[in-house]
Protein backbone atom coordinates (compact mmCIF):
# COMPACT_ATOMS: atom_id res chain seq x y z
CA UNK A 1 0.00 0.00 0.00
CA UNK A 2 1.48 3.46 -0.96
CA UNK A 3 2.39 5.87 2.10
CA UNK A 4 -0.72 8.32 0.79
CA UNK A 5 -3.07 5.48 1.03
CA UNK A 6 -1.73 4.83 4.37
CA UNK A 7 -2.46 8.54 5.34
CA UNK A 8 -6.15 8.64 4.08
CA UNK A 9 -6.65 4.92 5.58
CA UNK A 10 -6.11 6.12 9.31
CA UNK A 11 -8.95 6.53 11.78
CA UNK A 12 -10.29 9.34 13.33
CA UNK A 13 -9.27 8.05 16.81
CA UNK A 14 -5.95 8.17 15.78
CA UNK A 15 -5.94 11.90 15.09
CA UNK A 16 -7.85 12.65 18.01
CA UNK A 17 -5.18 10.28 20.58
CA UNK A 18 -1.67 11.23 18.77
CA UNK A 19 0.43 11.06 15.42
CA UNK A 20 2.29 8.05 14.10
CA UNK A 21 5.57 8.87 12.36
CA UNK A 22 5.98 7.00 9.12
CA UNK A 23 8.13 7.42 6.18
CA UNK A 24 8.46 7.18 2.14
CA UNK A 25 10.36 3.78 2.51
CA UNK A 26 7.13 2.50 4.29
CA UNK A 27 8.14 0.67 6.93
CA UNK A 28 5.93 -1.54 8.65
CA UNK A 29 4.17 -0.44 11.58
CA UNK A 30 5.89 -2.46 13.56
CA UNK A 31 9.28 -1.53 12.88
CA UNK A 32 8.52 2.13 13.09
CA UNK A 33 7.81 1.44 16.57
CA UNK A 34 10.32 -0.10 17.12
CA UNK A 35 13.13 1.77 15.22
CA UNK A 36 11.35 5.18 17.26
CA UNK A 37 11.88 3.48 21.03
CA UNK A 38 15.55 3.09 20.05
CA UNK A 39 15.77 7.25 18.65
CA UNK A 40 13.50 8.12 22.32
CA UNK A 41 16.04 5.77 24.11
CA UNK A 42 18.79 7.92 22.99
CA UNK A 43 17.11 11.34 21.87
CA UNK A 44 14.17 13.04 23.91
CA UNK A 45 11.48 13.46 21.71
CA UNK A 46 11.39 16.86 20.07
CA UNK A 47 8.95 18.60 17.44
CA UNK A 48 10.53 21.35 14.79
CA UNK A 49 7.81 23.05 12.55
CA UNK A 50 8.48 26.27 10.67
CA UNK A 51 5.80 28.59 8.64
CA UNK A 52 6.57 31.38 5.92
CA UNK A 53 5.48 35.29 6.71
CA UNK A 54 4.27 35.23 3.05
CA UNK A 55 0.92 35.65 2.20
CA UNK A 56 -2.33 35.41 4.57
CA UNK A 57 -2.73 32.23 6.30
CA UNK A 58 -5.30 30.35 4.33
CA UNK A 59 -8.02 27.28 5.63
CA UNK A 60 -4.86 24.31 3.69
CA UNK A 61 -2.14 25.98 6.28
CA UNK A 62 -4.29 26.10 9.33
CA UNK A 63 -5.76 22.46 9.40
CA UNK A 64 -2.30 21.46 7.86
CA UNK A 65 -0.13 22.71 10.03
CA UNK A 66 -1.35 25.15 12.27
CA UNK A 67 -3.79 22.98 13.95
CA UNK A 68 -1.71 19.99 13.95
CA UNK A 69 0.93 21.83 16.05
CA UNK A 70 -1.78 22.73 18.65
CA UNK A 71 -3.07 19.29 19.08
CA UNK A 72 0.80 17.89 19.20
CA UNK A 73 1.69 21.11 21.96
CA UNK A 74 -2.02 20.02 24.01
CA UNK A 75 -0.44 16.05 23.80
CA UNK A 76 2.34 16.86 26.09
CA UNK A 77 4.99 17.28 22.55
CA UNK A 78 7.96 19.29 23.08
CA UNK A 79 7.65 21.85 20.37
CA UNK A 80 9.85 23.94 19.09
CA UNK A 81 7.58 26.43 16.15
CA UNK A 82 8.99 29.33 14.45
CA UNK A 83 8.59 31.81 11.99
CA UNK A 84 9.86 31.14 8.55
CA UNK A 85 11.71 34.76 7.48
CA UNK A 86 15.34 33.38 6.07
CA UNK A 87 13.55 31.05 3.94
CA UNK A 88 10.83 33.32 2.56
CA UNK A 89 14.08 35.49 1.04
CA UNK A 90 14.62 32.83 -1.16
CA UNK A 91 11.92 34.78 -3.30
CA UNK A 92 11.85 38.74 -3.20
CA UNK A 93 10.29 40.49 -0.54
CA UNK A 94 8.65 43.58 1.08
CA UNK A 95 10.94 43.84 4.37
CA UNK A 96 8.14 46.23 5.64
CA UNK A 97 5.64 43.05 4.25
CA UNK A 98 7.53 40.61 6.34
CA UNK A 99 7.41 42.40 9.07
CA UNK A 100 3.90 42.82 9.26
CA UNK A 101 3.16 39.19 8.10
CA UNK A 102 5.10 37.93 11.34
CA UNK A 103 2.97 39.99 13.61
CA UNK A 104 -0.10 38.75 11.78
CA UNK A 105 0.99 35.09 11.71
CA UNK A 106 2.09 35.42 15.79
CA UNK A 107 -1.60 36.47 16.46
CA UNK A 108 -2.93 33.46 14.46
CA UNK A 109 -1.11 31.25 15.81
CA UNK A 110 -1.64 32.49 19.66
CA UNK A 111 -5.43 32.91 18.74
CA UNK A 112 -5.42 29.18 17.65
CA UNK A 113 -3.91 27.73 20.92
CA UNK A 114 0.06 28.16 20.31
CA UNK A 115 0.30 28.25 24.29
CA UNK A 116 3.92 29.86 24.66
CA UNK A 117 4.88 28.70 27.70
CA UNK A 118 4.39 25.21 26.57
CA UNK A 119 5.45 26.15 22.96
CA UNK A 120 9.20 27.66 21.93
CA UNK A 121 7.41 30.33 19.45
CA UNK A 122 10.04 32.51 17.82
CA UNK A 123 11.51 34.00 14.41
CA UNK A 124 13.75 32.03 12.83
CA UNK A 125 16.73 34.58 12.03
CA UNK A 126 16.32 35.93 15.60
CA UNK A 127 19.02 32.45 16.34
CA UNK A 128 21.77 33.15 14.24
CA UNK A 129 22.78 29.35 14.38
CA UNK A 130 20.23 28.31 12.48
CA UNK A 131 22.35 30.10 9.05
CA UNK A 132 25.80 29.14 10.67
CA UNK A 133 24.42 25.05 10.95
CA UNK A 134 23.16 25.71 7.00
CA UNK A 135 26.51 26.73 6.02
CA UNK A 136 28.52 24.19 7.31
CA UNK A 137 25.81 21.42 6.09
CA UNK A 138 26.17 22.83 2.74
CA UNK A 139 29.34 21.91 2.80
CA UNK A 140 28.47 18.12 3.29
CA UNK A 141 25.66 18.55 0.38
CA UNK A 142 26.09 18.13 -3.09
CA UNK A 143 24.78 19.84 -6.03
CA UNK A 144 23.20 17.24 -8.02
CA UNK A 145 21.16 15.70 -4.63
CA UNK A 146 19.83 19.04 -4.20
CA UNK A 147 19.38 19.58 -8.05
CA UNK A 148 17.33 16.44 -8.48
CA UNK A 149 14.60 17.23 -5.76
CA UNK A 150 11.12 17.79 -7.68
CA UNK A 151 10.62 21.16 -5.42
CA UNK A 152 13.67 22.71 -6.93
CA UNK A 153 12.98 21.69 -10.99
CA UNK A 154 9.45 22.86 -10.36
CA UNK A 155 10.26 26.11 -8.62
CA UNK A 156 13.34 27.02 -11.17
CA UNK A 157 12.26 25.92 -14.57
CA UNK A 158 10.78 28.84 -15.18
CA UNK A 159 13.83 30.92 -13.66
CA UNK A 160 16.37 32.32 -15.79
CA UNK A 161 18.75 33.06 -13.24
CA UNK A 162 18.00 30.54 -10.18
CA UNK A 163 19.17 31.58 -6.54
CA UNK A 164 21.29 29.82 -4.62
CA UNK A 165 18.94 30.21 -1.37
CA UNK A 166 16.52 28.27 -3.93
CA UNK A 167 19.12 25.55 -4.32
CA UNK A 168 19.75 25.55 -0.63
CA UNK A 169 16.33 25.90 0.84
CA UNK A 170 16.13 22.05 2.17
CA UNK A 171 19.79 22.64 3.67
CA UNK A 172 18.51 25.21 5.73
CA UNK A 173 15.43 23.31 6.58
CA UNK A 174 17.95 20.86 7.72
CA UNK A 175 19.31 23.19 9.73
CA UNK A 176 16.15 24.09 11.63
CA UNK A 177 15.52 20.63 12.79
CA UNK A 178 19.63 19.29 13.62
CA UNK A 179 19.32 22.92 15.42
CA UNK A 180 17.61 21.83 18.31
CA UNK A 181 18.12 18.05 17.48
CA UNK A 182 14.64 17.50 16.42
CA UNK A 183 13.47 13.89 16.43
CA UNK A 184 10.10 14.55 14.49
CA UNK A 185 8.64 16.98 12.17
CA UNK A 186 5.11 17.43 10.96
CA UNK A 187 5.09 16.91 7.22
CA UNK A 188 3.11 16.24 4.18
CA UNK A 189 3.41 13.41 1.96
CA UNK A 190 4.64 16.22 -0.73
CA UNK A 191 7.48 17.42 1.90
CA UNK A 192 8.81 13.90 2.52
CA UNK A 193 11.68 14.80 0.10
CA UNK A 194 13.26 17.26 1.60
CA UNK A 195 12.99 15.51 5.50
CA UNK A 196 14.78 12.44 3.60
CA UNK A 197 17.49 15.13 2.37
CA UNK A 198 17.93 15.97 6.36
CA UNK A 199 18.52 12.08 6.52
CA UNK A 200 20.94 11.88 4.53
CA UNK A 201 22.73 15.07 5.65
CA UNK A 202 22.26 13.07 9.45
CA UNK A 203 24.12 9.87 7.89
CA UNK A 204 26.85 12.04 6.39
CA UNK A 205 27.54 14.06 9.38
CA UNK A 206 27.93 10.78 11.33
CA UNK A 207 30.14 9.38 8.99
CA UNK A 208 32.82 11.95 8.75
CA UNK A 209 32.28 13.46 12.52
CA UNK A 210 30.48 10.55 14.85
CA UNK A 211 27.08 10.54 16.15
CA UNK A 212 25.58 13.76 17.07
CA UNK A 213 21.88 14.20 15.90
CA UNK A 214 18.87 12.27 16.00
CA UNK A 215 17.47 11.10 12.50
CA UNK A 216 14.32 12.98 12.00
CA UNK A 217 11.00 11.20 11.56
CA UNK A 218 7.87 12.77 9.96
CA UNK A 219 4.15 13.11 11.29
CA UNK A 220 2.04 12.45 9.05
CA UNK A 221 -1.68 13.99 9.39
CA UNK A 222 -4.18 10.77 9.14
CA UNK A 223 -7.18 13.18 8.29
CA UNK A 224 -5.85 14.89 4.94
CA UNK A 225 -5.45 18.56 6.26
CA UNK A 226 -2.52 17.92 3.84
CA UNK A 227 -4.38 17.57 0.82
CA UNK A 228 -6.85 20.89 0.99
CA UNK A 229 -7.10 21.73 -2.72
CA UNK A 230 -7.91 24.86 -4.58
CA UNK A 231 -11.27 26.03 -4.84
CA UNK A 232 -11.19 27.34 -8.34
CA UNK A 233 -8.93 24.26 -9.73
CA UNK A 234 -8.91 21.16 -7.06
CA UNK A 235 -6.11 19.40 -9.12
CA UNK A 236 -4.02 22.14 -7.41
CA UNK A 237 -2.88 22.65 -4.05
CA UNK A 238 -4.76 25.27 -1.90
CA UNK A 239 -1.92 28.01 -2.51
CA UNK A 240 -1.25 31.47 -1.19
CA UNK A 241 0.34 32.31 -4.24
CA UNK A 242 -2.56 31.57 -6.33
CA UNK A 243 -3.37 34.92 -8.73
CA UNK A 244 -6.90 33.91 -7.97
CA UNK A 245 -8.28 35.24 -4.59
CA UNK A 246 -11.28 32.41 -4.73
CA UNK A 247 -9.34 29.87 -5.25
CA UNK A 248 -8.62 29.82 -0.86
CA UNK A 249 -10.35 30.89 1.93
CA UNK A 250 -8.30 32.79 3.95
CA UNK A 251 -8.30 32.91 7.69
CA UNK A 252 -9.19 36.68 8.05
CA UNK A 253 -12.42 36.25 5.29
CA UNK A 254 -15.51 37.25 7.19
CA UNK A 255 -18.18 34.89 6.77
CA UNK A 256 -20.36 36.48 3.87
CA UNK A 257 -16.35 36.08 2.00
CA UNK A 258 -16.29 32.61 2.98
CA UNK A 259 -19.80 31.69 1.94
CA UNK A 260 -18.86 32.89 -1.73
CA UNK A 261 -15.91 31.18 -2.25
CA UNK A 262 -17.82 28.27 -1.12
CA UNK A 263 -20.48 28.87 -3.43
CA UNK A 264 -18.24 29.74 -6.50
CA UNK A 265 -16.02 26.18 -6.22
CA UNK A 266 -15.32 24.14 -8.89
CA UNK A 267 -17.55 20.96 -8.61
CA UNK A 268 -18.74 18.93 -11.52
CA UNK A 269 -22.37 18.45 -13.03
CA UNK A 270 -22.82 15.25 -10.50
CA UNK A 271 -25.60 16.23 -8.31
CA UNK A 272 -25.32 13.75 -5.42
CA UNK A 273 -22.93 14.04 -2.47
CA UNK A 274 -19.80 11.47 -3.23
CA UNK A 275 -15.80 11.05 -2.53
CA UNK A 276 -13.70 10.47 -5.03
CA UNK A 277 -10.34 11.87 -4.85
CA UNK A 278 -9.59 10.88 -8.50
CA UNK A 279 -13.24 11.31 -10.19
CA UNK A 280 -14.58 14.11 -8.12
CA UNK A 281 -11.73 16.26 -6.85
CA UNK A 282 -13.97 19.36 -6.72
CA UNK A 283 -16.72 17.69 -4.75
CA UNK A 284 -14.05 15.76 -2.70
CA UNK A 285 -12.16 18.97 -1.72
CA UNK A 286 -15.64 20.23 -0.41
CA UNK A 287 -16.15 17.14 1.89
CA UNK A 288 -12.55 17.32 3.13
CA UNK A 289 -13.02 20.99 4.09
CA UNK A 290 -16.15 20.09 6.31
CA UNK A 291 -14.72 16.87 7.50
CA UNK A 292 -11.70 18.99 8.67
CA UNK A 293 -13.90 21.92 9.70
CA UNK A 294 -15.99 19.42 12.03
CA UNK A 295 -13.74 16.66 12.80
CA UNK A 296 -16.01 14.03 11.09
CA UNK A 297 -14.68 11.08 9.23
CA UNK A 298 -15.35 11.02 5.31
CA UNK A 299 -18.58 8.62 5.59
CA UNK A 300 -19.76 11.06 8.02
CA UNK A 301 -19.81 13.69 5.90
CA UNK A 302 -21.21 11.56 2.77
CA UNK A 303 -23.99 9.98 4.70
CA UNK A 304 -24.78 13.56 6.41
CA UNK A 305 -24.81 14.90 2.78
CA UNK A 306 -27.59 12.05 1.85
CA UNK A 307 -30.19 14.23 -0.51
CA UNK A 308 -28.37 16.82 -1.01
CA UNK A 309 -27.27 18.29 -4.24
CA UNK A 310 -23.99 19.60 -4.68
CA UNK A 311 -25.40 23.52 -4.10
CA UNK A 312 -27.08 22.34 -1.18
CA UNK A 313 -24.04 20.78 0.32
CA UNK A 314 -21.63 23.64 -0.40
CA UNK A 315 -23.83 25.68 2.03
CA UNK A 316 -23.59 23.37 4.82
CA UNK A 317 -19.86 23.63 4.32
CA UNK A 318 -19.71 26.93 4.01
CA UNK A 319 -22.00 27.04 7.44
CA UNK A 320 -19.18 24.78 9.04
CA UNK A 321 -15.93 26.84 8.09
CA UNK A 322 -18.06 29.79 9.49
CA UNK A 323 -18.35 28.27 12.74
CA UNK A 324 -15.20 27.06 13.31
CA UNK A 325 -12.98 29.93 11.80
CA UNK A 326 -15.54 32.73 13.41
CA UNK A 327 -14.15 32.79 16.63
CA UNK A 328 -10.56 32.23 15.52
CA UNK A 329 -10.58 35.50 13.43
CA UNK A 330 -11.86 37.80 15.91
CA UNK A 331 -9.00 36.29 18.63
CA UNK A 332 -6.78 37.08 16.34
CA UNK A 333 -7.92 40.71 15.35
CA UNK A 334 -7.52 41.27 19.47
CA UNK A 335 -4.39 40.17 19.36
CA UNK A 336 -2.84 42.12 16.62
CA UNK A 337 -4.05 45.31 18.13
CA UNK A 338 -1.47 44.24 20.80
CA UNK A 339 2.04 44.42 18.49
CA UNK A 340 3.86 44.88 21.99
CA UNK A 341 2.81 42.10 23.50
CA UNK A 342 2.94 39.70 20.52
CA UNK A 343 6.51 41.11 20.00
CA UNK A 344 7.69 40.36 23.66
CA UNK A 345 6.11 36.86 22.80
CA UNK A 346 8.47 36.13 20.18
CA UNK A 347 11.56 37.65 21.96
CA UNK A 348 10.70 35.54 24.86
CA UNK A 349 11.09 32.60 22.87
CA UNK A 350 13.71 33.84 20.89
CA UNK A 351 16.03 33.87 23.82
CA UNK A 352 14.98 29.86 25.03
CA UNK A 353 15.49 29.28 21.38
CA UNK A 354 18.87 30.42 21.23
CA UNK A 355 19.98 28.98 24.67
CA UNK A 356 18.92 25.40 23.38
CA UNK A 357 20.60 26.08 19.84
CA UNK A 358 23.87 26.77 21.29
CA UNK A 359 24.36 24.23 22.87
CA UNK A 360 23.93 21.59 20.44
CA UNK A 361 26.05 24.43 18.14
CA UNK A 362 28.83 23.78 20.78
CA UNK A 363 28.93 20.14 20.12
CA UNK A 364 29.17 20.72 16.34
CA UNK A 365 31.80 23.30 16.90
CA UNK A 366 33.81 20.81 18.94
CA UNK A 367 33.44 18.07 16.23
CA UNK A 368 34.59 20.57 13.91
CA UNK A 369 37.53 21.85 15.34
CA UNK A 370 35.83 25.66 15.35
CA UNK A 371 36.41 28.06 18.01
CA UNK A 372 33.36 28.30 20.41
CA UNK A 373 32.25 32.15 19.56
CA UNK A 374 30.46 32.37 23.20
CA UNK A 375 34.18 32.03 24.90
CA UNK A 376 35.73 34.85 22.59
CA UNK A 377 34.35 37.86 25.43
CA UNK A 378 35.76 35.97 28.53
CA UNK A 379 39.08 35.52 27.02
CA UNK A 380 39.21 39.27 26.09
CA UNK A 381 37.60 40.63 29.06
CA UNK A 382 40.91 38.51 31.14
CA UNK A 383 43.05 40.26 29.26
CA UNK A 384 41.82 43.91 29.52
CA UNK A 385 41.78 43.03 32.98
CA UNK A 386 45.78 42.20 32.96
CA UNK A 387 46.92 45.44 31.63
Amino acid sequence: MDIARKVFVYSKRRLKNGYCSSSKSSFREKECKETNKIENDVWNRRVVSGLQPTGALHVGNYFGAVRRCVRLQDQGDDLMLFIADLHAHTTPQDPTKVQENTLDLTAYLLASGVDPERTVLFVQSAVPRHAELCWLLACLATHARLAHLPQFKEKSANMKEVPIGLLLYPVLQAADILVYRGTHVPVGVDQLQHLQVTSQLVKTFHHRFGRLFPTPRPILPDDGSDRVRSLRDPTKKMSKSDADPKSRILLGDSDENIRLKIRKAVTDFTPQVTFDLEARPGVSNLVMLHCLATDKVVEEAVEEADGLTTAQYKRVVADALCEALGPLRERARELRRRPHFLRDVLRHGAARARARADVVYADVADRLGLTPVASEPRVITHALRLK
